[in-house]
């Protein structure tokens, strides 16, 4: 049987058992069960919700109580990465959804409404709940419609919550995923900084970073093959004025859930070293002095260290061009005094006779400049916005895939990736500039007198994409150059693959 003859069986059983209605409540037993009651719990509190990264307060109560849950699922258009949008399937109109805190023993109250706007019936899976189907079973919620249920939380740990509406992947996969903490009753060890971080894969008809409104690729999703890989729902949602902040002497405690639907997540911290793990969610530590923690689709972790020295710290998942191609990459800044004691920083640099080799492209680009000019030579305004446009654009790739390696100011890392600021090399030849983001670049090469010889492979990025970035790197820096049209890469793309 052909996959896709087998997948839609399997979708039309899934779609029927998920649009059952659920079973009719039993009528209750007579005495203190019908009543609810529960020596252990005593009084009620509603739950405070955070959006990540955020974490509600540890728990300080000394007993168990009822704790009510109010959660809504929304579907929203929002940011998947600059000039990209996507329609999200959510809890709490975030993605990841809202995190959930109590304590072992309380009896949680859960309300789940559906926002009368969504198209699809929605219900929620939470791991913490011992119960048929997490809660799913008697969740299932339609559009403008609110259900409620009620569980005791009786294992402490970290959990994953999700939508189990079939078909279970793709809401999944379009953001339904969130993490629940039940605290255990004394507690965990103190740590000054708490942050929610949760990674998922997207599957997105276009490729990274193709723009406009993405619809969701079902095939994509059969096949693992995400266009995004992302902390906390987006690519950059963890960096510049985004990043997680503590301070030199902190302990910072790390929430980190995987929502999948596919990947599994291999997270790391470049610069620290996690001085507890408690591993798949648990909450006794089974690992010290870690330096790359599995996290599982449906997963999670918790992880401690305490921060020695300032800096900015990054956040990866170590499956590592999933970091810096599809966007698993956040950033932690870290202020204090140095210890020069545990990290000097650099202390020498200088020149090492080795031989290594640098990806190469050589260039001959058929303009198509005039063309454009041509376009806009009566109105000079339109000509200055249009190149505006262009920039800042291109400033995004840039900033997407570039300055890792060739830094924010394009001022390289000496004497492995050359500048591309004030470039006597780029400037020279437009054509070779292009043909080396298509192509690479490898071969000894002078820029502004000094000689390099290192790796850049083939740039993944669409024509449109390589004429935007192009097109800001000749013109930034102290560089002054033309607008690159997305004909004039086309064409030279179309020659390289002949060559």
């Amino acid at each position: 049987m052909k996959r896709t003859a087998l997948f839609t069986l399997v979708l039309a059983a899934t779609l029927s058992f998920a649009a059952e209605p659920p079973p009719a409540t039993p009528a209750p037993l007579p005495g203190p069960a019908a009543k609810g009651t529960d020596p252990d719990i005593v009084g009620e509190e509603k739950a405070l919700l955070t959006a990540a990264p955020n974490v509600p307060p540890p728990i300080t109560r000394k007993h168990a109580t009822k704790v009510i849950v109010n959660l809504e699922v929304r579907e929203v258009v929002k940011r998947m990465a600059d000039g990209v949008e996507y329609l999200f399937w959510t809890f709490g109109g975030e993605v990841p959804g809202l995190f959930i805190r109590v304590r072992e023993g309380d009896l949680v109250e859960f309300h789940l409404g559906n926002h009368p706007n969504s198209k699809m019936p929605h219900n929620i899976d939470l791991h913490a709940v011992t119960g048929p189907g997490g809660g799913a079973a008697s969740s299932f919620t339609a559009p403008g419609h609110k259900s409620q249920f009620s569980f005791k939380a009786l294992n402490p740990g970290l959990y994953v919550y999700h939508c189990a509406t079939a078909p279970v992947g793709m809401h999944v996969a379009n953001g339904m995923y969130g993490l629940i903490f039940v605290e255990p009753k004394g507690g965990m060890p103190p740590a000054d900084k708490e942050f929610y971080v949760m990674q998922g894969d997207f599957y997105t008809k276009g490729k990274f970073g193709e723009e406009g409104l993405q619809p969701f690729d079902m095939e994509k999703a059969i096949d693992e093959r995400p266009s995004y890989v992302v902390f906390n729902g987006s690519v950059g949602a963890l960096v510049g004025d985004n990043a997680l902040k503590a301070k030199v002497g902190e302990t910072v405690r790390l929430f980190i859930g995987n929502g999948g639907p596919n990947l599994v997540s291999s997270f790391h911290v470049i610069g620290e070293i996690f001085d507890h793990v408690y591993q798949e969610g648990g909450v006794v530590p089974t690992q010290e002095q870690v330096q790359t923690t599995l996290v599982p689709a449906g997963g999670s972790a918790i992880v401690d260290f305490k921060l020695d020295v300032p800096g900015t710290f990054i956040l990866v998942d170590h499956s590592i061009f999933r970091a810096f191609n599809k966007g698993a990459l956040g950033m932690m800044k870290v202020d204090g005094p140095p210890n020069l004691l545990v990290y000097s920083g650099k202390e020498v640099d200088a020149t090492y006779p080795g031989e290594s080799a640098f990806p190469s492209t050589e260039a001959k680009v058929a303009t198509l400049e005039a063309q454009m000019k041509k376009a806009i030579a009566g109105d000079p305004k339109i000509s200055g916005i249009s190149k505006e446009i262009i920039m800042e654009k291109g400033k995004r790739v840039y900033a997407q895939t570039c300055f890792a390696c060739h830094q924010a100011e394009g001022q390289g890392l000496p004497p492995v990736f050359p500048p591309l600021a004030k470039s006597d090399y780029l400037m020279a030849d437009r054509d070779r500039a292009i043909r080396g983001v298509i192509k690479g670049q490898s071969g000894e090469m002078v820029v502004n007198g000094q000689k390099y010889n290192g790796v850049m492979p083939p740039v993944l990025l669409s024509d449109e994409q390589i004429a935007q970035v192009v097109t800001y790197v000749m013109n930034s820096w102290g560089n002054s150059g033309d607008i690159i049209t997305v004909e004039h890469v086309k064409k030279i793309h179309a020659e390289s693959a002949n060559q």
